[in-house]
């Protein structure tokens, strides 16, 4: 995420696109969590170290997940939630070193541009009225949604009070895109 300071309410902001460390997966997230960022982690901080000794800085970023349920997603057994997470990477990385055998850890372009986003503070169980609010917020500035779920997790699980920002890729509705 960016320096700015986040507020609890929503926004529509434009993002650049970015190079991610990426782990598919199909599952509960919970059952699946602490592989995934032994995998992504590993794999970036291999990159980061090996660009350290070339004289190249790599700041690591918070982590992102983007779920793929759709508006259907409470009707969806968590076994079967499809997710991709990763790490933001310098722009450029076209591979990554595999430090974990697996999940696999691949390198991909995410697009942004468009995007509207809120900070969620408690409990990733807690979300659902907070995206209410993100999705009420996008209709009422004449945009729908156009890409996943995305989660940004600002802190680490068991945090005190955790900070997620939510967002979703989004377009205006009217054919000329522009209010």
């Amino acid at each position: 995420m960016s320096a700015r300071r986040l507020k609890t309410d929503p926004e529509i902001v434009e993002m650049p696109a970015r190079t991610m460390a990426v782990v598919r997966t199909v599952g509960d997230p919970t059952d699946l969590g602490e592989d995934v960022f032994k995998a992504l982690y590993g794999a970036a901080y291999a990159l980061k170290f090996d660009l350290k000794k070339r004289g190249v800085e790599f700041k690591m970023e918070a982590p992102r997940a983007r779920w793929f349920a759709g508006e259907g997603w409470k009707t969806v057994p968590r076994e079967q939630w499809e997710a991709a997470w990763a790490l933001p990477l310098p722009d450029g990385t076209t591979e990554v070193t595999q430090k974990v055998p697996k999940p696999p850890v691949g390198v991909e372009n995410w697009e942004y541009g468009t995007v509207a986003q809120i900070l969620h503070l408690g409990e990733y169980a807690e979300e659902e009225p907070t995206i209410a609010r993100l999705h009420a917020f996008i209709a009422e500035q004449g945009y729908e949604i156009v890409g996943p779920h995305e989660e940004e997790y600002l802190s680490r699980p068991g945090a005190k009070e955790p900070k997620t920002v939510i967002r979703y890729q989004v377009r205006h509705t009217d054919a000329a895109g522009v209010r």
